[in-house]
């Protein structure tokens, strides 16, 4: 039946940079279909890649090959036999862990087809071997032993033993016969198979100059770009600070139409109380005229006041000693009242003793 597809997805393919071992370079322009291919005659397991008629990635799994996802999007496998190390990135975390699992399983099943084929070869070998040391020791042992029907009989058997063993010899050279076959049938196809592969291999190389001298160009590109890009950042902000100034400058203006609006008020406010100043003018007169006479009158009244301040003081003056006198008057009257008290009091002594 030959190779069959067994599980298929798309993704991004890089190489590693073979000068340097570090930096990627991409393989394709843009997501391809890649593949896991199975091989019933060979029993062998591939990943296969072609972006359009370029095989990008022909890598045939072994047990010692691991796949390593080094973020949540992109994973890596070494190829010692194609001297590469291959990297695919998928457009999401589930297709990457997909592929990977894929991998884990085609791994696990070249191993065990691996080991099947050693058992097989070893089977093999140790049958031939087995049979090569029968055969002579049984004819040593019916050649030494019995009579002559013995020695005849064994014979017969002998001879039916190595026919037997003929047989399985011509069958098995018969199958290696045919695994030779085989095996140059692979040969051959692997041999056109890396003329292929060494064709692809140097349009890639051809394709990886093309390639680094795009890079190259549009990497100028971008740095002319970049510049361009700044300039304009630049000229930008200075837009920027332009309008941040005009803005500034505008409310400003507006400030100052404000305060001359209200400076227009004011001056017409005093144009309407100029026209008002004669009037004004004539009752600060009359104000001024009736402030003097106010004066007049205040200092008339201040005199009069400091005249009834002067009466006052003498009628304190002489309520002072006509208090003083009322108080002598009144110590003479107490004695007065004392000496009447006891003028009574000795009258009425005097009618009683009667």
């Amino acid at each position: 039946m030959g190779e069959q597809p067994i599980f298929t997805t798309r993704a991004h393919v890089f190489q590693i940079d073979p000068s340097t071992k570090k930096n990627w370079v991409p393989a394709s322009k843009q997501a391809v279909t890649v593949s896991y291919f199975y091989d019933s005659t060979r029993n062998s397991y591939r990943i296969i890649s072609v972006d359009g008629a370029k095989v990008i990635i022909n890598s045939t799994i072994t047990p010692n090959m691991t796949f390593t996802k080094t973020s949540q999007k992109f994973g890596q496998w070494a190829d010692s036999r194609a001297n590469t190390v291959f990297g695919l990135g998928f457009s999401s975390e589930q297709q990457l862990t997909k592929f990977a699992e894929k991998f884990q399983d085609v791994k696990e099943a070249a191993k065990l087809a691996r080991d099947r084929s050693q058992e097989k070869i070893e089977t093999s070998s140790n049958h031939s071997q087995e049979s090569g040391r029968e055969t002579p020791s049984f004819t040593r042992a019916s050649s030494i032993n019995g009579t002559d029907d013995e020695r005849a009989s064994h014979g017969d058997s002998a001879d039916a033993h190595l026919k037997s063993e003929n047989d399985k010899l011509k069958i098995a050279l018969a199958q290696s016969s045919s695994s030779v076959k085989k095996w140059e049938t692979e040969l051959q196809t692997l041999r056109e198979s890396n003329a292929r592969l060494t064709s692809a291999l140097q349009e890639s190389a051809a394709s990886v100059e093309h390639w680094k001298k795009q890079f190259s160009e549009c990497k100028e590109e971008n740095d002319q770009l970049r510049n361009k890009i700044e300039e304009l950042e630049e000229q930008c902000n200075e837009i920027n600070k332009e309008k941040e100034r005009n803005a500034q400058l505008n409310r400003r203006l507006q400030e100052l139409e404000s305060e001359l609006q209200d400076k227009e008020l004011e001056l017409e406010d005093l144009r309407k109380q100029g026209e008002i100043i004669p009037q004004l003018m004539t009752e600060c007169e009359s104000v001024s005229q009736k402030l003097q006479a106010a004066e007049k009158k205040n200092r008339d009244l201040e005199e009069k006041v400091r005249t009834l301040r002067t009466d006052v003081e003498e009628s304190k003056q002489r309520q002072n000693s006509l208090k003083t006198e009322l108080n002598n008057f009144l110590d003479v009257l107490d004695g007065k009242i004392d000496e009447l008290h006891d003028l009574r009091q000795g009258l009425s002594k005097l009618g009683i003793d009667n």
